[in-house]
């Protein structure tokens, strides 16, 4: 999910939970839990500045959003509290725990993934039933909001749990329906789903024998055939890969890539991102510049 969306999870855990009992330290520490939680496994965006060797997309939502890491993010953080505001609760404990866990596992359904299973496993876990914004989500969160302006009578802390509950039927929905889309294209040999804007929306891509198929897929409207493209799966990419080190972790990243070989351009992409003719998660190189290079 995008940061927005993070920041309005740890806001909506902060408001599920009854503080009309709590001291302005304790609402503080419990604000920070919340948000810090929710925003922590996004620190390996740090790795950037340092990354020489193209690795960037593997380390980012990589080892910081296993869900191994979330009982030692939890428990910085919870000292961190006691340390400022002295609070000694195990309920800050808890709501750190399961800021973090929210963050790491809502990252698994949209289609750029997470390492939850790192290192135990390299696999980058994604369902792709989710758009990484969800102006669904968004809707739900601001509409609690306002209903906590104008309904005084109603305890805040059960206007946020139920749309936390209205968020998980969501995801529930939004995933069943994709799970469904996803094994209707059977006959794929390699397949990966990504979510709409759109709710209830979904792209399917589909490749077999170097074809790679993307349809506009949901239960509400027949299935539409939006674009067919060819990959090159002959072409030699180890000058590529020597050339864009991004190349190389962008193939071991993706569930699969088309390969590009035409006139003077050698490069990947991920079809899941493929937009308007295009993918923004594309790598290649000119073979101009390499002539240039290498007169």
């Amino acid at each position: 999910m995008d940061t927005i969306t993070h920041t309005l999870f740890g806001l909506a855990l902060y408001g599920s939970v009854d503080k009309r009992h709590f001291s302005k330290l304790e609402k503080r520490a419990l604000l920070f839990t919340t948000i810090i939680g929710s925003q922590i496994p996004d620190i390996d965006v740090v790795s950037q500045f340092w990354d020489t060797e193209g690795q960037y997309q593997m380390w980012h939502r990589g080892i910081t959003h296993s869900v191994f890491m979330v009982p030692f993010f939890a428990a910085a953080i919870y000292w961190v509290t006691r340390w400022i505001w002295k609070v000694r609760s195990q309920l800050f404990f808890w709501m750190a725990t399961l800021s973090v866990f929210i963050h790491s596992t809502s990252d698994l359904f949209n289609a750029w993934g997470t390492g939850y299973l790192e290192p135990i496993s390299s696999v980058r876990v994604t369902f792709g039933t989710i758009p990484i914004i969800d102006f669904v989500i968004w809707g739900i969160l601001i509409g609690a909001l306002v209903i906590t302006r104008f309904r005084k009578d109603i305890p805040k802390h059960l206007i946020y749990r139920s749309a936390w509950f209205v968020i998980i039927l969501h995801i529930f929905v939004q995933t069943f329906q994709g799970y469904i889309i996803y094994n209707q294209y059977s006959n794929y040999e390699e397949k990966a789903l990504s979510a709409s804007f759109i709710p209830t929306a979904f792209s399917v891509i589909g490749k077999s024998d170097g074809e790679v198929s993307i349809y506009n897929a949901s239960f509400f409207w027949e299935d539409e055939l939006e674009v067919t493209l060819t990959s090159n799966e002959n072409a030699d990419l180890d000058t590529l890969f020597e050339k864009r080190p991004e190349a190389k972790t962008l193939y071991e990243w993706a569930p699969f890539v088309v390969v590009v070989d035409e006139g003077d351009t050698l490069g990947i992409y991920d079809p899941r991102f493929y937009r308007n003719g295009q993918s923004f998660l594309f790598e290649y190189i000119s073979r101009k510049d390499l002539e240039h290079e290498n007169p």
